[in-house]
């Protein structure tokens, strides 16, 4: 369910229908939140090149840190959509899904790895008190990543940040129908 339209793959045309068409491709099938985007396919393109180029892309950090990062922020935002989603991806790695939802409840509880720990409490703060965080939260980091590293997850935190907003403030509402089939 989202709040406002949305055109669906059935209905789309043009511009809309490529792009649907490049995403069942490449994903498997239309998640609910770029089907959200679908009376802008401007905007629906470029939120997913981003998607693509931070969850995908080339990046040091492996995806299943990329998927802690989605999970700790979307939990942080209680924004049930995308640590849903982003769940499921993680359990792709994990293959525990009791643990997956200890880790969404409380990613403090399951992370003893202090790599993950320093990317998670840097994400969490960037998340709940980005005006608090400081060059010496940057530099703490420096002992785990590198620079690269610090950029991709403070890319990834702003992209979660983003998307937990639209999700939560259009209604977007994940389905069991709509978890099933995608490409992680």
């Amino acid at each position: 369910m989202v709040w406002i339209k949305v055109i669906e793959e059935r209905d789309a045309r043009g511009e809309l229908k490529e792009i649907y068409g490049e995403i069942i491709r490449s994903r498997g099938k239309v998640a609910n939140i770029l089907k959200s985007h679908s009376l802008n396919p401007a905007a629906l393109k470029a939120h997913l090149d981003l998607y693509m180029a931070l969850m995908f892309g080339d990046s040091p950090l492996k995806r299943e840190e990329r998927e802690m990062i989605a999970i700790c922020v979307s939990s942080a935002n209680n924004c049930n959509y995308c640590r849903t989603h982003h769940g499921d991806a993680l359990n792709t790695y994990w293959k525990d899904e009791e643990k997956i939802e200890r880790f969404k409840s409380n990613w403090r509880d399951v992370v003893s790895n202090p790599r993950h720990h320093a990317m998670l409490e840097y994400a969490e703060k960037l998340t709940r008190n980005p005006d608090k965080v400081t060059r010496e939260d940057v530099d703490s980091l420096r002992k785990y990543f590198t620079d690269r590293e610090i950029l991709d997850i403070a890319l990834i935190t702003a992209y979660f940040n983003f998307v937990n907003r639209i999700a939560l403030g259009l209604g977007v509402e994940v389905t069991e129908e709509e978890l099933r089939g995608y490409n992680y």
